[in-house]
């Protein structure tokens, strides 16, 4: 359990720091410069509610200037897609309590066949179960269930800013990232956001390439064509360690380590996979 003055204690060093001005600190890949998290997000990233198997992953997923650099604040509607078991839910949710709001968009399980509604019933499960068990970190969060098949994230230009995080690839061999980034469009307001994360291929590979990979080209191209602007990329989350040619794709890699046990050392010096950070805004004349 977390301590009532822990939180409350968080929760002063939120409101204090919303509104401090950006820091700046070098992108690990390239040695440009990129946002770092304003105080306020620190402190939500330092929170002592996050599992300890999250923080754990924090130096591969650079939470901090990820965000930073996708221009998070503290009064926005934010909208995550898929966030499955709440990585980054444990620091969007509570970030955004006091002034903003987090929206967590899940599968509706009733809009998928009998016999496919075992993972996202489970996944909604898990992240209602979060959110009752800590009303003062998740208490404002939301929760809204799309159909894959015609996503629709909220009411047509309610969201700030929409993020997506190694999701991509899912979308492609499913046929249904064309519709997603429509959806993405549709929710935004004119002048919004949308952050991609995904795991980088070499080069474009085919919709049903089962390596968990997909070339940065084609993200853009999706994003592109549902009427996004490319406006920045960044390497916050590149990983030239990563060769790409595991046996079980990215699922080689940590955290997943589907590998011989032989391999363990030869793969955790690689680490997580390879990553593009892809920045894109609707127009604000929404055209």
């Amino acid at each position: 359990m977390i301590r009532t003055s822990t939180y409350r204690g968080c929760l002063l060093a939120l409101a204090l720091a919303a509104t401090a001005p950006l820091a700046l600190a070098s992108e690990p890949a390239t040695g440009a410069s990129v946002p770092a998290p304003d105080a306020a997000l620190q402190a939500a990233i330092d929170g002592s509610w996050r599992s300890p198997a999250n923080t754990a992953r924090d130096a591969y997923r650079h939470p901090g200037q990820t965000l930073a650099f996708f221009g998070i604040s503290p009064q926005q509607t934010v909208v995550e897609i898929t966030p499955g078991g709440g990585w980054y839910t444990e620091i969007l949710a509570p970030y955004l309590a006091a002034n903003g709001q987090y929206i967590a968009a899940v599968v509706d399980p009733q809009a998928l066949p009998e016999g496919a509604r075992d993972y996202p019933q489970r996944a909604r499960a898990g992240l209602e179960k979060k959110f009752a068990e800590a009303p003062e970190q998740y208490g404002k969060a939301r929760i809204v269930g799309y159909d894959p098949k015609a996503p629709v994230f909220g009411p047509a230009g309610s969201a700030d800013l929409v993020l997506t995080f190694r999701n991509v690839h899912n979308w492609r061999m499913a046929g249904q990232a064309e519709g997603m980034f429509k959806g993405f469009y549709e929710v935004l307001k004119p002048g919004g956001v949308l952050g991609v994360v995904e795991h980088r291929a070499a080069s474009d590979v085919p919709a049903d390439d089962k390596t968990g990979y997909v070339g940065q080209a084609q993200v853009i191209a999706l994003a592109e064509a549902a009427g996004f602007k490319l406006d920045a990329s960044s390497e916050i989350n590149a990983n030239p360690a990563d060769t790409r040619d595991h046996p079980n794709g990215v699922w080689t890699l940590p955290p997943t380590n589907r590998h011989d046990e032989a391999d363990k050392a030869k793969y955790q010096a690689i680490g997580e996979s390879d990553r593009m950070t892809l920045r894109f805004v609707k127009p604000s004349g929404g055209e």
